[in-house]
């Protein structure tokens, strides 16, 4: 009896060590990941390209937002954010605060739910089951936020093509609105990639196979998502235990082949639901892409 006891009361201090690790430290352990993606011709110039994702900013989250605002030092050549920006109504202040250094750079977005919806509690093992009715919390000020983003250049892909110069290349850019929200609308983009460009970019907040597969179809070479949080709970060994979308356990984030000549990069992102405040071997991340020739 004393035995089972000491072994109840020491799952019991393991279950709360682990939450308080995953709320108190790894929640904020912000992490710069950087990965060689050969997407380039023979002998063209590396490019690097920043990927942020899932900021899920609220106004107080300082720490968070001056972590970002010294990503320009790495002096990328393109920033992508692919949504998930806002997690708060009075939030844009604080992503324009931390983005500010990096809008001076060429970039481009698409938004996801959670820049047009605030957060809602949940009950996490809804993830587990069979999708349910989506209830929304209240409207966001994403336009707020789009409008800074253009002011500054940047090119807004919700359901659109874009071809802009960075680092001396020009970049086809292509993106859907958010296919969590079944607001994609790829057929607007549908089409051969500009064969004439130096590189083709496909963005989608979530990483669904049926918009992925069509970016790759169209020749795309290189494919940004977040969506996932990688995850946001990783167990050491098996890797995520859900995703939030129909893309498989093993690809829910980092860099990997989708198909044919076409990699796809899934960022774990910066970020989490006000309400499940924790992460646990799977710290917020941002990536920044070294783009290298493929032969």
């Amino acid at each position: 009896m004393k035995l089972r006891t000491g072994l109840t009361l020491a799952a019991v201090a393991g279950g709360i060590a682990t939450v308080g690790y995953a709320a108190g430290i790894e929640r904020t352990r912000w992490t710069l990941r950087r990965f060689d993606v050969p997407v380039l011709p023979p002998d063209a110039e590396p490019l690097r390209v920043l990927h942020i994702s899932d900021l899920h900013m609220t106004p107080g989250q300082r720490s968070k937002q001056e972590w970002v605002r010294e990503l320009a030092a790495l002096d990328p050549d393109l920033v992508v954010v692919t949504g998930d920006n806002l997690a708060h109504v009075e939030a844009v202040p604080a992503v324009v605060h931390a983005l500010t250094p990096l809008l001076e750079r060429p970039g481009a977005v698409v938004f996801g739910s959670n820049d047009y919806y605030g957060p809602l509690p949940k009950n996490p093992f809804r993830y587990f089951g069979k999708p349910q009715v989506r209830k929304f919390g209240p409207d966001l000020p994403w336009q707020d936020l789009r409008d800074v983003f253009t002011a500054s250049g940047w090119a807004d892909l919700t359901n659109a093509r874009a071809t802009i110069k960075a680092g001396g290349r020009h970049i086809a850019l292509a993106g859907v609105d958010d296919p969590h929200l079944a607001q994609d609308d790829y057929d607007r983009v549908a089409g051969p990639a500009d064969p004439t460009a130096d590189l083709r970019i496909g963005l989608s907040h979530s990483p669904e196979p049926r918009v992925l597969d069509r970016f790759a179809a169209d020749g795309y070479d290189l494919l940004l998502c977040g969506h996932t949080h990688g995850g946001q709970l990783r167990v050491p060994g098996y890797g995520a235990l859900v995703t939030n979308c129909g893309i498989d356990r093993d690809r829910a984030r980092g860099l990997h082949h989708w198909s044919g000549d076409t990699w796809l990069h899934v960022s774990a992102g910066m970020g989490t639901s006000p309400y499940a405040p924790i992460r646990f071997a799977c710290p917020p991340e941002v990536s920044l892409l070294t783009l290298i020739p493929n032969g």
